[in-house]
């Protein structure tokens, strides 16, 4: 479960981006988390997803904040507390600065991002805790395409897809930088589909997700994302399917919607 969030993220990933249209500056998601332990789908933690305004000396930023964090009578068994952030520009939501702090059963990494996108470099520092105690910091230049981004502005910028007329089966892609490694990622268009959620029955479009030369998720199509087929395009339900086990992501409430 060391990548938790991340695994939840990938799952919302794909391409076809315009302008934000769908992504306000006081949004709330708010998600439960479960994961299937003996056969039982079990819910294990919260996952919320904010949007916020920064101001800068220049300008003004949109932050995308995510977090992941067990329910209490769970952290004595595995206790997670996640915390991913990005800083992007209010329209186009280019990112220049990401960072990622995850705890998780005693494992413990930060990693941040910022982005040089005139020169494709991403200045990387990574820090983790150290065999023989203290932690240990490592920096790098690392070489990243023209349109290469974080997973956490990637599932914002997901949801300005235009996929009102996309056929299915139509695959895109679309690279995201996550642990000093660029990933290709490739979402197929499975249609629309009306499901039952905790905000109520939605009409959504479905999107199989995988990731190219990895491993980190299962199957060829056990690993969906819907979102609903409206104008803010919310990722209300999703299921994965990893090496070690298979869990869901649920909608619990959406407050702040642009549209």
């Amino acid at each position: 479960m060391r990548h938790t969030l991340f695994l939840l993220c990938f799952l919302l990933v794909s391409i076809g981006f315009s302008q934000n249209t769908a992504v306000s500056s006081n949004e709330k998601l708010v998600f439960t988390a479960a994961y299937n332990m003996s056969g039982l789908m079990t819910d294990l933690a919260e996952v919320t997803m904010e949007t916020s305004p920064v101001k800068t000396s220049k300008t003004t930023l949109l932050k995308l904040k995510c977090t992941a964090t067990t329910y209490s009578k769970w952290d004595s068994f595995f206790k997670i507390r996640d915390l991913y952030e990005s800083y992007v520009n209010m329209n186009s939501l280019t990112p220049y600065l990401h960072k990622r702090d995850i705890n998780e059963g005693g494992y413990y990494k930060f990693m941040q991002y910022k982005f040089k996108h005139k020169s494709n470099i991403a200045e990387s520092t990574k820090r983790k805790k150290a065999k023989v105690g203290g932690f240990y910091e490592e920096n790098k230049n690392l070489s990243i395409g023209s349109s290469t981004i974080d997973i956490v502005t990637t599932i914002y910028k997901m949801r300005n897809l235009d996929l009102s007329q996309a056929s299915t089966n139509k695959t895109f892609t679309f690279n995201v930088l996550f642990d000093n490694t660029e990933f290709k990622v490739s979402a197929v268009y499975k249609g629309k589909e009306t499901i039952k959620t905790q905000i109520g029955s939605k009409e959504c479009h479905k999107l199989a997700i995988s990731i190219n030369n990895s491993s980190v998720l299962s199957g060829s199509n056990d690993n969906l994302i819907w979102l609903t087929a409206d104008a803010n395009k919310i990722p209300v339900f999703a299921k994965f399917k990893i090496p070690v086990g298979n869990g869901e992501l649920k909608i619990k409430s959406a407050s702040g919607l642009k549209n």
